[in-house]
Order: C-alpha cells, then sequence, then structure tokens
C-alpha cells in the first residue's frame, strides 16, 4: 500500500469518528431505558413492557432528529440564532411540550386509521404496535440518513395501517380517513408555499422595495408582530395545550387578538426609538426580526414537542396498558404513564442534539438561501396555515407545511429575480448602444426607486421610445434578444426531488415495513 493510500484512509477514518460517537451515544441511551425498564416492569408481560420501552426511546430519537429541524431550521439558516443555540432552545422547549401538555391519554389506534374491534385477541394488538412502532423509527431513520424531512405523524399512521392489515386483512383499514391523509401530500406543501409567499411579497412591497425603508418598518413591522402575536398565541391554545386544557377556536382566536393588541402597543414605542438609528437598508430591516424567530423556534418547539412526542409515546401506552391489563378489552384510549412520557421527551432531546443538524441544516440552507425576514414569512406560514385548515377541516401536516414554505419562498424569489432582470434588459433595449454612461444612471435610479416609481420610470421609457426616431436606438429584433435572459434558480431542483419522492412513499414505505416485521414477530414468537 503506498503512503498516500494510507494517507487517505488515516483521513477517512478521521471522518468517522463524530458518527461512531454519535452512535455510540444513541445506543447508551437506548441502554440506559432498557435497564430502567426492566427494573421497573415487575408485573406480568414485562418482557413486551421492556421491548416497547426500547423501541420508543428509538422512535422518539428518530422524531427529534428528523421533525424539529422545521421548527428551528430556518431560524439557523437566516443567522438569527447559531446551530447550538438552536439545538439547546429546541430540546428544551420539544422536552417541556411534552411533559406539560404531551397529554394524560392518548388515541391506542392512530388518528382512527384501523377498527380495533377486528383485532382478534390482546397479544395481536400487542405485536402490531410493536411492529408499527419499529418500522415507523426504521423509516424516519431512513429518511434522516437521506437528509429528508417527512412527516413523522404519516409514518406511524403508515405502519399502523401495515401492521394492521398484516394482522387482519384489508377490511381493517378506514380507506377514507387514509384519502384524507394522501390529499394532504398535496394540500399542505401548497397551502404553506402560497401562505410564505403571499407573505414575503407583502413585506418586499410594504417594506423592503419603500425607498424609505426605515419609515416603512416604523409602518408595518408593528402589525406584522401582532399578527405573529394572535397567530402563535392561538396556534399553541390549539396545538401546544389542547391536551390539557379543551379549547375552541374562536376562543384561541380571541385570547390571541387580546396578545395581539398588547404586542403592537409594546412594540411600536420600542421601533420608534430603534428608528432613530436605523439604517435605511435591507439589512437593517431583517435584524428587526432576529427576536420574533428565536421566539417563533422556542414556541413551534414546544407545540410540536406537544402534539408529535404521541407518535412515540401513542404505541408505546397502548403497549404497556395492554401487557399490564388481565382482560383482553381493547380501549380506544390508553393512560399514559409519567415514566413512558419522560422517554418520550428525553428522546426527543437526545434524538435532535445527535443527528438533528444535518436536517436542520437541510431546511435552513440547502433547499433556498434563507434570511431573517423570508424566515419569518416561513414560521408564520407555518402557525397561520394550521390555524386555517384546522378550523376549515383540511387535512394537512406540518412538516410539508414548514418545508413547503420554504419551497414557496424559494420560488417568489425565483420569479423575483429573473421578473427582474427582464425589466433590466427591457431598458437596455430602450438606449442607445453608445450612451453607457446615461444607461447605468438610469439603471441606478431604477434600483433604487419605489414599486410605484419602478411602474411610473417604466412607462415613461416605454412612451419616449415610441416616439423616437433615433436610429441609435436597437432594433426591435435586437430588443427581442435582449430579453432572453438566463433564468436563475434560486430553489435546488434536487432536493425538491428527493423530499417529494420521500413524502410520497412515506406511509407505503413504513406500511410494508410494519407488516414485514409483524409477520417476523408472530413467527418468532409463535401464534
Amino acid at each position: 500500500m503506498e503512503f498516500k493510500d494510507i494517507n487517505n484512509l488515516d483521513k477517512a477514518q478521521e471522518k468517522s469518528h463524530p458518527e461512531l460517537i454519535r452512535l455510540g451515544l444513541g445506543i447508551l441511551f437506548v441502554v440506559v431505558i432498557m435497564l430502567y425498564a426492566i427494573f421497573r416492569s415487575g408485573e406480568g408481560g414485562s418482557l413486551y413492557i421492556v421491548a416497547a420501552a426500547v423501541i420508543g426511546a428509538y422512535m422518539a430519537m428518530n422524531i427529534g432528529a428528523n421533525d424539529v429541524a422545521n421548527n428551528v431550521g430556518p431560524a439557523v439558516g437566516s443567522h438569527a440564532m447559531t446551530l447550538g443555540g438552536a439545538l439547546i432552545i429546541a430540546a428544551v422547549f420539544e422536552a417541556a411540550g411534552a411533559i406539560i401538555a404531551g397529554g394524560e391519554v392518548v388515541g391506542t389506534i392512530r388518528s382512527g386509521i384501523i377498527d380495533g374491534n377486528r383485532i382478534p385477541d390482546k397479544q395481536t394488538f400487542i405485536w402490531l404496535m410493536m411492529a408499527a412502532l419499529l418500522a415507523s423509527a426504521l423509516w424516519l431513520n431512513a429518511a434522516t440518513a437521506v437528509g429528508a424531512p417527512v412527516s413523522t405523524t404519516h409514518s406511524i399512521v403508515g405502519a399502523v395501517m401495515g401492521a394492521g392489515i398484516a394482522a387482519a386483512g384489508m377490511d381493517i383499514v378506514a380507506w377514507g380517513k387514509m384519502g384524507q391523509i394522501a390529499a394532504s401530500w398535496v394540500i399542505s406543501p401548497v397551502l404553506g408555499g402560497l401562505a410564505a409567499a403571499g407573505l414575503l411579497f407583502l413585506i418586499k412591497r410594504t417594506i423592503t422595495y419603500q425607498t424609505d425603508k426605515v419609515l416603512a418598518a416604523r409602518t408595518m413591522v408593528p402589525w406584522l408582530m401582532a399578527l405573529m402575536g394572535w397567530s402563535f398565541a392561538t396556534y399553541i391554545l390549539l396545538k401546544g395545550v389542547g391536551k390539557v386544557v379543551t379549547v375552541s377556536t374562536p376562543t384561541a382566536m380571541v385570547v390571541g387578538l387580546a396578545l395581539a393588541v398588547a404586542v403592537f402597543f409594546l412594540v411600536r414605542p420600542v421601533l420608534n426609538r430603534h428608528a432613530q438609528t436605523m439604517r435605511n437598508d435591507k439589512a437593517a430591516v431583517n435584524d428587526l426580526f432576529t427576536w420574533p424567530l428565536i421566539f417563533a423556534a422556542a414556541l413551534l418547539s414546544f407545540a410540536h414537542g406537544s402534539n408529535d412526542v404521541a407518535n412515540a409515546v401513542g404505541p408505546l401506552a397502548a403497549i404497556v396498558d395492554m401487557a399490564s391489563s388481565t382482560t383482553d378489552t381493547i380501549g380506544k384510549n390508553a393512560p399514559v404513564p409519567l415514566w413512558v412520557m419522560m422517554i418520550g421527551a428525553l428522546g426527543l432531546s437526545v434524538g435532535l442534539a445527535l443527528y438533528g443538524p444535518k436536517l436542520i441544516r437541510t431546511v435552513g440552507s440547502e433547499i433556498t438561501e434563507l434570511d431573517k425576514t423570508r424566515a419569518y414569512c416561513i414560521a408564520m406560514s407555518a402557525t397561520l396555515t394550521v390555524i386555517v385548515a384546522s378550523e376549515m377541516g383540511l387535512p394537512v401536516s406540518s412538516t410539508h407545511i414548514a418545508v413547503g414554505a420554504v419551497f414557496g419562498v424559494g420560488f417568489l424569489r425565483e420569479y423575483l429575480k429573473n421578473r427582474y432582470d427582464r425589466l433590466v434588459d427591457e431598458i437596455k433595449a430602450t438606449h442607445p448602444e453608445s450612451d453607457q454612461a446615461a444607461l447605468d444612471e438610469f439603471l441606478q435610479q431604477f434600483k433604487n426607486a419605489s414599486v410605484e416609481d419602478k411602474g411610473k420610470m417604466l412607462r415613461e421609457l416605454k412612451e419616449r421610445v415610441k416616439t423616437s426616431q433615433d436610429p441609435a436606438h436597437f432594433s426591435k429584433p435586437e430588443r427581442k434578444n435582449l430579453k432572453k435572459v438566463y433564468k436563475r434558480e434560486l430553489v435546488k431542483r434536487s432536493q425538491l426531488m428527493r423530499i417529494a419522492a420521500a413524502w410520497v412513499i412515506t406511509v407505503p414505505a413504513s406500511a410494508l415495513l410494519a407488516a414485514l416485521v409483524f409477520f417476523m414477530m408472530r413467527a418468532t414468537l409463535g401464534a
């Protein structure tokens, strides 16, 4: 072996060390959970409880590694916070959401996907839940490995469906419900993308495209912060503490409105003072969204922890409940012991810390370039879309909404950039080829003008060209050629295709895995 080969091998080993450390810490966490489950499970059925605790811990880690990126990724990608700070905030608030508002009971049959009455006995039910939990975790693990943010809810729903079919046939599935979930593959990202793009366009028209950006920010930002206060208060009441305190949508909206009014009158005087020393540029406007993004990351993480921890602890709680029960009756709901909820909360934090950075970078910087204004629009679209969709009864996925919002922001940027390039080429086509100084002066004025002034300048220019007989102007064919600008792509198509493919196959892939795991369990354990 040559010296350079040895050197390359040493470098490869150095790169593998962090991966081995992460793998070792992940295994250590699962082993600790296993030992604790062995220690506290003295009742009958303890073997199932221990196995389920291990699989539940593994599932919670994968949720933390994959799903949490949607909450903090945009804030990290826009440099509103560092990756380390985001990991700490997300870990704390994910765990807090799970423990404080995760709920004391969960549904044993996830989202009514299968009919529990068709499951023949308690033993089959336990195998079904264990197979679903393990298959869902394996699929999330695979998606994280390839850098694809997927819906953990869709993963566990598909797994429950697959294991249910393996246990009792096709008739066990509520196919109408599955149709709604399939519809959400399209509905969620489209709604998220449209909401984020609409908000970003509003901010550009009212602030960043204005000549006096400071005055525009003083006028608009308090309203934007009030909207954020309303949406997040409503979202937290509906999705963050809904399992602890039942709050209707109208009540949540009214409480959110009260907070919005308070935020408006708190932000306006602070912003007016800050505006006295604020620069009149886009970077200064961007900086106004730093602290709102940090709060958004924390609140979204809290809401996510309270909701999606059920994807890990729901099947686990159902297994614990059935394994400890002396009857064969399969209830619709199962109580969640504190130690089960702690497994979910700790697993979310551990998975996020060990493997979360990869998906955070994907969402935050590898789809499109984000600044703080764009990240604000993404966070807002996530809350607004969920609120509106919940009120309308539309099936949506928070993961698909958030990632769809990132794509929506990117595609709007592409459209605006390319439209601006076309306008610049039209301007070039209306100036004499020899008069570069006049062209440069006009382009600088055009760049600094407001939206209304840009339109006025273009109309005057076109009118002047129509009446001009100057042969120094470019001919019509030459102007057409100038309009053929290179289309800039600001969204990575490879990421779009990979993530879309992962979304489409999540339910069938997790279903197939769950069916295979169920058959293996039944063959190994005997039935």
